[in-house]
């Protein structure tokens, strides 16, 4: 695991690089199953590390996380605060109990703010100090999403290297900048506990960091 640094704030001008998500290229989600799998979180509440932010006449700008993997989706989200330490570690089963597992597709190429490690360069910022950096610095992290918003009208969302699955990229969309229905589902959500095959995947993943599912009390 890279270190844990200190977040830097932005300049008053952002350069970033872009990339091309493509078309054919899957968006795997764990989210929340009152969600539909191709709908967008409104930003108006949270603590992500780019969520929620307002855009430039403040008026929240609604998101949607992904991954490259079923498994990058998963350790972003419900095995997200699982500590790096050694030995066997415990998951409340509660915190799996209503989350489900989406697959999308864009209709089209989508253009996203590259922050991996090389373009990272170009924006002036060292990975520990946007991606690799811990919850109590995500007020900092935020202000490079709402700067790339508000100066990259052109960027559809952003781009980077897992922190918690560095074999796969996670991925931020901006929902005002998709148009209605460019995301397809790809198929039917499952949800990761009544769906054997989803559970069995979770499970799988879970003995692969050393961790425990136990029932919640």
């Amino acid at each position: 695991m890279a270190e844990a640094g200190m977040a830097m704030p932005p300049p008053a001008t952002v350069t970033v690089s872009t990339m091309k998500w493509s078309l054919d290229t899957i968006i795997h989600r764990v989210h929340q199953d009152h969600y539909a799998g191709d709908q967008f979180n409104p930003g108006l509440n949270g603590n992500a590390r780019f969520s929620p932010i307002k855009d430039a006449l403040g008026e929240s700008v609604p998101t949607l996380y992904g991954g490259s993997t079923f498994a990058c989706a998963a350790m972003e989200t419900v095995f997200h605060d699982v500590p790096f330490a050694p030995g066997l570690k415990t998951l409340d089963k509660r915190k799996i109990v209503g989350q489900v597992h989406s697959q999308v597709t864009p209709g089209a190429d989508l253009i996203l703010a590259d922050l991996r490690s090389k373009a990272l360069r170009k924006l002036g910022v060292a990975r520990n100090q946007i991606i690799d950096t811990e919850k109590d610095q995500y007020p900092i992290t935020r202000q490079w999403a709402a700067a790339i918003h508000t100066q990259c009208p052109e960027v559809q969302g952003m781009c980077w290297t897992s922190r918690q699955d560095d074999s796969a990229q996670a991925l931020m969309l901006f929902g005002d900048r998709l148009k209605q229905g460019v995301l397809q589902l790809a198929a039917a959500s499952r949800n990761l506990v009544s769906d054997a095959k989803a559970y069995d995947e979770v499970l799988l993943l879970a003995e692969q960091i050393g961790v425990d599912i136990v029932p919640g009390r």
